[in-house]
């Protein structure tokens, strides 16, 4: 989320709502989405066999699959699904959405989420929510010119909610920001980010909340991570002020709960925090990464090519730092690459196709290598 300002703003909220009468297929959109697969690709997209568009407005993003890959959760803030700020929702693999036909919200509805994902059993989520401090969205900071701001929330705790919207239990109740879980391939750790201890790391901690153990150990903010398919590396996404000047802004805005997200590079170690690497040194904002299937190349959205701080695009690097490709040719925005567990589809949000709105939609491809 920061497009260096214009493109990354289209993708800092998300929302949605809930209404089990909603969750349909909508088979006109569909259809017709069917109908335009082939010119939802550009020509370079070689890794695309096919696409399909899921989502047709709001800004939809952050769709995670189900350990069984027949299911997705994921963030909207599309206010005509009734929602003032990101809330989760939830679809079967195969449904397309409307802008006006909302699928089943599973988060409370109160307050503002971000990023849920799968537990092992298919049968859970986990998330974060704000919703323990207010019902209300919280408020978003003030845009300055020529900045970009993310707000980082202290009122965030990560929760486990069943398919309805129950919440079970509260994994977290540090002072301060916990949030951007994602769950190991192995089924057996979480990854996620707090402040707890005064500055932006990573942490792991069992599926129960228990044997919290810091990974990350370096001034600046570390977070957006993933386990490799394995289950044995981390892959993550950081920025790492280093000047005395940096290092005061940083310090600054974090101090009021900002971060300014527009200088990020790519960072993999193993699942303890041992052998941690720099991955990417290509200035801009690199993040979004997400391991492909082999364990062995790493997909990620950049706007490292872009002197105006878009279009963002989605690449795909070695986990040795060699052999990077550009895999979307895209002029906007292409964020939030995630394969599903068999390795044969890829769900990620863009800007494609949105009639020249700033819509966000959710898209997945058929990968091929």
């Amino acid at each position: 989320m920061n497009r260096i300002l214009v493109v990354i703003i289209l993708l800092v909220t998300f929302s949605s709502c809930k209404d089990e009468k909603s969750k349909i297929i909508n088979s006109e959109s569909q259809s017709n989405t069917d109908e335009a697969q082939d010119s939802l690709i550009y020509p370079e997209e070689t890794h695309f066999k096919s696409i399909r568009q899921v989502t047709f407005g709001g800004d939809n993003a952050e769709a995670y699959w189900s350990f069984d890959d027949k299911q997705l959760v994921f963030q909207s803030n599309n206010a005509k699904w009734n929602v003032g700020c990101d809330q989760m929702f939830l679809m079967d693999a195969n449904e397309t959405f409307n802008d006006s036909i909302a699928p089943p919200m599973i988060s409370t509805g109160r307050g503002r989420t971000t990023c849920a994902y799968f537990l092992p059993d298919n049968k859970h989520i986990i998330y974060s929510s704000t919703h323990l401090a207010d019902d209300n969205c919280p408020k978003v900071p003030p845009k300055k010119p020529g900045e970009y701001i993310w707000p980082i929330y202290d009122s965030y705790d990560i929760f486990i909610a069943d398919l309805e919207g129950n919440i079970v239990k509260q994994l977290t109740n540090e002072l301060g920001y916990d949030a951007e879980p994602t769950v190991s391939p192995k089924g057996d750790k979480i990854v996620f980010t707090s402040t707890r201890s005064g500055d932006l790391e990573l942490y792991t901690m069992n599926l129960d909340g228990t044997d919290v153990k810091q990974i990350t150990d370096e001034l600046g903010y570390d977070g957006g991570a993933f386990f490799s398919p394995d289950g044995s590396k981390l892959i993550f996404r950081a920025s790492r002020p280093k000047t005395e000047k940096e290092i005061k802004a940083y310090k600054e805005l974090l101090a009021i709960g900002q971060v300014e997200p527009s200088d990020m590079e790519l960072f993999i170690c193993n699942a303890d925090g041992s052998d941690m690497k720099q991955l990417t040194f290509l200035g801009n904002a690199n993040w979004s990464p997400f391991f492909h299937p082999s364990g062995k190349k790493v997909l990620f959205s950049s706007n490292f090519e872009s002197e105006i701080g878009f279009p963002f695009n989605l690449y795909m690097i070695d986990i040795d730092g060699k052999n990077l490709k550009r895999v979307t040719h895209s002029n906007t925005f292409e964020a939030f690459p995630v394969f599903s567990k068999d390795g044969k589809q890829l769900v990620f949000s863009s800007n494609r196709n949105n009639g020249g709105t700033r819509d966000t939609n959710l898209f997945i491809a058929e990968w091929q290598d």
